[in-house]
Order: C-alpha cells, then sequence, then structure tokens
C-alpha cells in the first residue's frame, strides 16, 4: 500500500485530512486495482467547509473585491488549467476509465468555461424602472447569493465544476464543491489550481465523501444559498428534502434518454458517426448520450448495416492507449445494471445485434459497444438510463409517428434530429420535449450556449451568459429624491 497516494481535502485554504482520519479507497476501472485514498469527511467536516465559505462572502478579501477583480482570478484559472490539461487528463482517466485522449482535451477546452465567466463577471447589472410614483428614483442591482453547494459526479467533473463555479464566482459567491465518491482525485487536484490561481481561503472548499454523511449534511446545511446537482434522480430526491430545511435554491440536472432521429433523407454517413458518437463515445457514460435510435423504415437496414460495422471495429482497451476507441465502465455497479437490463430486453423480445457482452482478454469493467433492435417501445430498456454503451433501436414511418415515440419518455434532456428537410428540422426541434436539441450533429457544446433539462431530466440551466443570474437576486432600491418632508400616514389625499 506504500505506492497509494494519499488525498487531502481543501478547506479555508488548507489541505487538511477528514476530522477523524477515515479514508476510502480509488480503484481504476481499467485494471481493478486501488490507486488512490480519498478522506471520507464527516459532518464536522462539511460543517467546516461550509463556515469556511460564509466567513468569507461576508468578510475578508473576495468580500470587497470588484467584480473586475474576481474576473482576473478566474482568467487566471483558466489559464492554469490549459496549462495542465495533460496532467488532470491522466489523472481523470486513471480514476475513471475515460480516454486520455478525451480527458486530456476537455480539461484544456473547459478552460475556455472559465475564461467566458471571467469576462462576465463585471457584466453583470441591474436596470432604472420608469416607475409609476413622483419624485422617486428606483433601480436593481444584482447581488450574490452566498454560499453554493456544487454536487457533482464522477463523469464529466470538471466540465461540470466549471459551469457551476465559474458562474457562481463570478457573480461573486463562495463555493463548497462535493466531489463523487467514485473518482474524487481530478477535483482534488483541480483545488490545487485555485490555489495556484491566488482565491482568498474559503472562496473555495472541496469535501469529498458519500451521500451520508457528506452530501446530506452539505446540501441540507442552514448557511447554504443554493444547491446545483448534477447525478442521478434518487440521489436527487434526498437533495430536495435536505434543501428543504434551508430553503436553498436548487437546480437539478438528472441524466436522459435521449432520442436520436434519423430521417430517409438523411445524410447516412454523418448520422452514423453521430450516433457512434452520441452513444460510444466516454463508453455511453454521458448525461446527453443518444440511447434512443429512431430509424426510418426505408434506411434502417442500410444504416444499421453501417453501425453494426463499425461498433464491431471499436477498439476496446487501456484509455491511456492512444490507440484505444473506448475505455472501461467506471463502476462494478454500472456493469452489473448494464448486464442485468440486456437480459432483461431480450426477455422482453429484443436482439442483441452486436456485443451484448464483456469482451474476451480483458480485465476491469470493459463492455462491448451494444445495439438492441426492440420491437416496440414498451420495452424497459427504452426509457431506462444504462449510462453505458447500449443502444436500442426502433423504426418509424411518419414524422408524427416518431414525434410521439421521442416523447414518450420521462427523460428530455437532449435529443438529434438528422434530415436535409430545413422545415421538417424545425418542426420537430420545436415539437420535440428536450432541453437541449442537435440538427444533423451531436454531443456539442459552448460555453456561451445554456443546457439542462426538462421532465425527469430536471431544471434550471448551466453555462451561457444567463447562467450568472442563476447565482444572483436581485435588490430594488427606492430613492425619494424630494426635498420636502413625507405626508403624515394618517391624513390620506
Amino acid at each position: 500500500m506504500a505506492d497509494i497516494q494519499s488525498y487531502r481535502m481543501l478547506i479555508d485554504g488548507a489541505w487538511v485530512d477528514a476530522s477523524d482520519g477515515a479514508l476510502f479507497d480509488s480503484t481504476n476501472p481499467a485494471d481493478g486495482k486501488v490507486w488512490c485514498r480519498i478522506p471520507e469527511a464527516t459532518e464536522a467536516d462539511v460543517n467546516r467547509a461550509v463556515e469556511a465559505a460564509h466567513r468569507a462572502f461576508t468578510s475578508g478579501p473576495w468580500a470587497r473585491m470588484t467584480p473586475t477583480e474576481r474576473g482576473k482570478l478566474l482568467r487566471r484559472l483558466g489559464d492554469l488549467l490549459a496549462d495542465r490539461s495533460e496532467e488532470l487528463g491522466r489523472i481523470e482517466s486513471v480514476d475513471t476509465g475515460k480516454m486520455l485522449k478525451e480527458t486530456r482535451w476537455q480539461a484544456k477546452y473547459i478552460a475556455e468555461f472559465i475564461h467566458f465567466f471571467a469576462g462576465c463577471a463585471d457584466k453583470v447589472s441591474g436596470e432604472t424602472l420608469p416607475i409609476d410614483k413622483p419624485d422617486m428614483f428606483v433601480f436593481t442591482k444584482r447581488e450574490p447569493l452566498g454560499v453554493v453547494a456544487a454536487v457533482v459526479p464522477w463523469n464529466s467533473q470538471l466540465f461540470l465544476v466549471a459551469v457551476k463555479i465559474g458562474p457562481a464566482l463570478a457573480a461573486g459567491n463562495t463555493v463548497v464543491l462535493k466531489a463523487s465518491e467514485h473518482a474524487s482525485a481530478a477535483m482534488l487536484e483541480f483545488g490545487k489550481l485555485i490555489e495556484e490561481a491566488g482565491f482568498p481561503p474559503g472562496v473555495v472548499n472541496i469535501v469529498t465523501g458519500h451521500g451520508e454523511p457528506c452530501g446530506r449534511a452539505l446540501t441540507g446545511h442552514p448557511l447554504v444559498a443554493r444547491v446545483s446537482f448534477t447525478g442521478g434522480p434518487n440521489a436527487a430526491r434526498h437533495v430536495l428534502e435536505n434543501a428543504k430545511r434551508n430553503f436553498a435554491e436548487v437546480s437539478l440536472e438528472l441524466g436522459g434518454k435521449s432520442p436520436f432521429i434519423v430521417f430517409e433523407d438523411a445524410n447516412i454517413e454523418s448520422a452514423v458517426n453521430a450516433s457512434i458518437a452520441g452513444i460510444f463515445g466516454a463508453t455511453g457514460q454521458s448525461c446527453v448520450a443518444g440511447s434512443r435510435l429512431y430509424l426510418h423504415e426505408d434506411i434502417a437496414e442500410e444504416f444499421l448495416d453501417r453501425m453494426v460495422t463499425q461498433a464491431r471495429a471499436i477498439v476496446i482497451g487501456d484509455p491511456l492507449a492512444e490507440e484505444t476507441q473506448m475505455g472501461p465502465l467506471c463502476t462494478d455497479g454500472q456493469l452489473a445494471h448494464i448486464q442485468r437490463e440486456v437480459a432483461h430486453a431480450q426477455a422482453e423480445g429484443g436482439t442483441v445485434l452486436t456485443g451484448g457482452k464483456q469482451p474476451e482478454g480483458l480485465g476491469g469493467l470493459f463492455y462491448e459497444p451494444t445495439i438492441i433492435d426492440c420491437p416496440r417501445q414498451d420495452l424497459r430498456i427504452v426509457d431506462t438510463e444504462l449510462f453505458g454503451p447500449v443502444l436500442s433501436v426502433q423504426r418509424f414511418r411518419t414524422e408524427e409517428e416518431v414525434l410521439a415515440l421521442a416523447n414518450d419518455s420521462e427523460h428530455g434532456l437532449a435529443a438529434g434530429i438528422f434530415t436535409r428537410d430545413s422545415a421538417r428540422s424545425l418542426r420537430m426541434a420545436g415539437a420535440v420535449r428536450a432541453g437541449i436539441v442537435w440538427v444533423n450533429t451531436y454531443r456539442v457544446v459552448s460555453p456561451i450556449a445554456e443546457f439542462g433539462g426538462i421532465k425527469g431530466s430536471g431544471y434550471g440551466r448551466e453555462s451561457g451568459f444567463q447562467a450568472i443570474y442563476d447565482y444572483t437576486r436581485p435588490k430594488t432600491v427606492w430613492m425619494n429624491t424630494s426635498d420636502e418632508p413625507m405626508a403624515n400616514p394618517f391624513v390620506m389625499r
């Protein structure tokens, strides 16, 4: 165990162990070996972190900084993130099984999100109101909320941190981040950049641990003003219960089961490539994975022939190797869930066109790219998020039919539409019940564009300039400009 790294949490500008010294193991999913140990935060640790964030918000250098000064710190953080993208990407790959060529690119691109919000910091303003009372000057100003609890899952954690702390810090809030218990190392390494960028102590704190007690204590803490949560619906229900105690504002991003619709006039090559990227990219461990494929009957066979051929050619292996195209799943629980649901789909009449099992000759949590032909919409797998490389396929004949199928879901995060008919693409984009719609492309993001879901995929939006307003509240100021004394309140005129 001597070569296993032990991490510490970032609380009030100091790197600390859990108050009781407890640690838990983090396992490399590519080989099943423990590679680092993570502090198991106690309720007392969470309380220290939130109180530190509250002190930083109410007093000290952060509370006195101008928006432009806050933006300069964020700019520095973005520069550091870009410079350390290789190192951060490698750590995230070891901890989660995501491919290095993806994680290092993502870490570098995430710097653009931090830079975007750095530029937004001094662009937030209120307004003057044309009030209906004489001798009154009335204006609004936007003020930060206070302590923000940001809870992120293990997948795309640096991206999700950026779209949470970017607007939160730009607006003047302070933050307590809770890293996923499944993979915390990259988050803690990111904390070193927070320190190096020069943020005052307590502005950003990072705690690690499980939902109980760490997540519960954080999301229900009386000093927390806003909870930004990304994760699963079961955990979200606990978050909502916890937030009832402190009346914190809450935003939820809960994943999805996104429909990917291909019409008969689509560019087949482009659609196949996009579908491959949408479901097998990141081993399917993406909240926007295009895991429900709807194919027009006229092109279904050609499309599936091409897609099955490409899926079988995907190189599965070591996520640190440049030739690898798909790495392992992150947790044992994911693998067991996928195996169970694929078997159930077959029992319900689904046909596995390719995959459906673990590859031979590889240890770790690997699973083959899997495509299942589903004869009916009511197969459980069609609307069950698997968070893995498993695609369900159905056929359709009309636009009305596929729209009904696409919207027949408890989820509503993303959707993909492939067609050369611009009028149809606009009709479908407006009618599909999803927070994000991609037309003739898939899985693209930008710091300029908001994202978020509806229905069971949550509520609230992240990224984009509007996100910074979600981390503020308006204050209305009334000023009497008359030199005359106020009238006697008991004399009505």
